[in-house]
């Protein structure tokens, strides 16, 4: 079962807005999304190492179905397949950047940590 197989009830706005971005991978995607533009399945596979093609498959179908990408079949051969944020994908990005600069505060500190405990 998916994450968006879930859809509440929620005990609070966290709770439903992690609904959708649960999963390691959820995030990045967004983010790389956000900072390159549409992409192709296979560049997104190379910006985001170590996902699988299935895992990454599993939350692109995810994501699509919550209305965060839209995926952009062209009826080429051989086909081809582009991925890009929806309004709903690009403003759940902009209320994850504040969480993303929590994010690398804290690794300033705890490496600052580490160094001073390393003397």
């Amino acid at each position: 079962m998916g994450a968006s197989a879930r859809r509440g009830p929620y005990i609070c706005g966290i709770d439903a807005a992690m609904d959708v971005v649960s999963g390691k991978w959820k995030s990045l995607i967004l983010w790389e999304l956000d900072n390159y533009g549409t992409r192709r399945f296979g560049e997104l596979r190379r910006g985001l190492p170590g996902v699988s093609e299935k895992m990454l498959i599993q939350h692109l179908r995810e994501m699509e179905e919550d209305g965060l990408i839209h995926r952009e079949v062209y009826r080429e051969v051989p086909p081809r397949v582009e991925y890009s944020l929806t309004a709903d994908g690009t403003s759940l990005n902009e209320a994850l950047r504040p969480l993303g600069a929590w994010g690398t505060a804290r690794s300033a500190r705890l490496a600052a940590d580490d160094v001073v405990a390393r003397a």
